[in-house]
């Protein structure tokens, strides 16, 4: 495949994109007006027509990668189809064109929605309360541990200064609770995966102030003793928060509220209608219990007296975390996927995630380790330790893939687990898609036994084939310059 060259190397002097008609009025020095001191006499851009505009970006968007052009297996982010009709709701006028300043009595229906989408959260969650500000996964834990905080400073308990963590959570659960000024305490897991009951009970004390839970967890298990440890957890004092990250296997099986948890998150750019891929934008609601719904953001959605408004009569709320009322289009974009899909429409992703993802995993399985269980939920952590003989590493296995036509899963993560492949197959892909992933997936575990070389050369069919990761970390070009220094 051709290199594309930067848009730089497309440049002539004195070429132009657009002709401007002559301006057919006074003009002025713009120096006469900012000073000349605020003038910036050279803008190094490249002069390009728009043929060259149009055809260089055309074929660097052809270079992408994404949930339109192929399987996306990235474990612990449900990279998944999202309906088109949804994109083209949420970019509506109507809703798009509308100013946050508004008066309320002219967005009532954008208002109704965000009303809405509050108590399909509530039920989903089997929680009493949320917000719908964060606008993104880490917000939300953000935002729960300062509620938590909040409600501990109330009732005379400020003191606790310990948050425990499994090994097996999201790594911006330890990073969100020292964010808040917490301690943060690792709970190691047992042989089966899940938390060690016994490492949980010698780390609780007055001076714990939660316990952070991802489930189910990023070993694609769930926690078997949920109830168990809300009773204990609760038993020291403590809060319960739940990493709802991984709901996209839950829809209309569980309710982390009915398991004793006390707040969670959602991503509503994983579980429902948004894309996830090129960083954003996210969503990241708050579902709390009843107690601590007096801490959450303002403005809240609210509905009184046949209308709805922007409710800021929270005296103990936290204050807004996010400009406005959240990250709206996501928003609108997940209400229409729960409106379309309904409740038996819900619970069948999470079917069809969980299967799967299982039936990937027993597609693979001889030729991979899966240390932890021989069935999970939405995805599952594999291992290529095995070939290690072979100088063949899990980084080697997933650039290989590339040559397959295949986006890598994650890779090294959970740390638990020697050289891992974390793979979500997610509920929107195909068995066709499924078993061409696994026929790629065993082919490689062939050529790491009989060729080795080949696997740890990839990628060969790429763009760029194989950089040096440690100059590229190190001395990175960011940057382009005429001299190419």
């Amino acid at each position: 495949m051709r290199l594309e060259p930067l848009i730089f190397e497309y440049s002539v002097e004195d070429r132009v994109g657009v002709a401007l008609p002559a301006p057919d009025v006074i003009e002025t020095d713009p120096g006469d007006l900012l000073g000349e001191e605020s003038l910036r006499l050279e803008l190094p851009l490249p002069e390009v027509s728009q043929v060259d505009v149009i055809r260089h970006y055309t074929r660097l968007s052809s270079m992408n990668y994404g949930v339109d052009t192929g399987f996306y297996p990235l474990g612990s982010c449900t990279m998944k189809y999202n309906p088109k009709i949804n994109e083209q709701l949420a970019a509506w006028p109507a809703v798009s064109l509308l100013h946050p300043y508004q008066d309320e009595s002219t967005v009532q229906g954008l208002l109704r929605i965000l009303f809405d989408m509050q108590a399909f959260l509530v039920e989903i969650s089997g929680m009493d309360a949320v917000t719908l500000q964060p606008a993104a996964g880490a917000h939300g834990e953000l935002t729960a541990l300062m509620i938590f905080k909040r409600h501990l400073e109330r009732i005379g308990e400020g003191h606790r200064y310990i948050v425990l963590v499994p090994d097996t959570s999201h790594g911006t659960n330890p990073a969100t609770a020292a964010r808040c000024g917490f301690q943060v305490r690792k709970i190691v897991s047992g042989s089966d995966g899940r938390v060690d009951k016994r490492s949980l009970a010698s780390e609780l004390s007055s001076d714990v102030a939660a316990v952070m839970l991802t489930n189910p967890n990023t070993l694609g298990l769930f926690e078997t003793d949920v109830l168990e440890i809300a009773h204990m957890v609760h038993e020291a004092g403590a809060l319960f928060y739940c990493d709802g990250a991984n709901m996209n296997a839950l829809l209309g099986f569980h309710r982390p509220g009915d398991a004793g948890f006390d707040a969670m998150h959602f991503n509503l750019h994983k579980t429902f209608s948004a894309p996830h891929g090129g960083g954003g934008p996210g969503s990241g609601p708050v579902a709390v219990k009843e107690f601590l719904s007096p801490y959450l953001p303002t403005p809240i959605v609210n509905y009184r007296d046949g209308r709805y408004f922007l409710d800021d009569e929270l005296p103990d709320s936290i204050g807004k975390v996010h400009t406005f009322y959240g990250n709206i289009g996501i928003i609108l974009k997940s209400y229409l996927y729960v409106l379309s899909l309904g409740n038996e429409g819900l619970r069948a992703v999470s079917e069809n995630a969980v299967v799967n993802a299982n039936y990937l995993l027993k597609r693979i399985l001889d030729a991979y380790d899966v240390p932890y269980g021989g069935r999970c939920m939405h995805e599952f952590v594999a291992s290529a330790e095995r070939y290690a003989a072979q100088g063949v590493r899990t980084i080697d296995i997933a650039k290989r893939l590339m040559d397959y036509g295949f986006h890598p899963p994650t890779i090294y993560f959970p740390l638990i687990v020697r050289e891992a492949l974390m793979i979500e197959p997610t509920e929107s892909e195909s068995i066709e898609t499924l078993d061409a992933f696994a026929d790629a997936m065993l082919e490689i575990a062939r050529e790491a036994l009989s060729c080795p070389e080949i696997v740890k050369s990839a990628p060969h069919n790429t763009v760029v084939s194989r950089l040096d990761e440690t100059i590229a970390a190190r001395r990175p070009i960011l940057r382009w310059n005429a001299t190419g220094d």
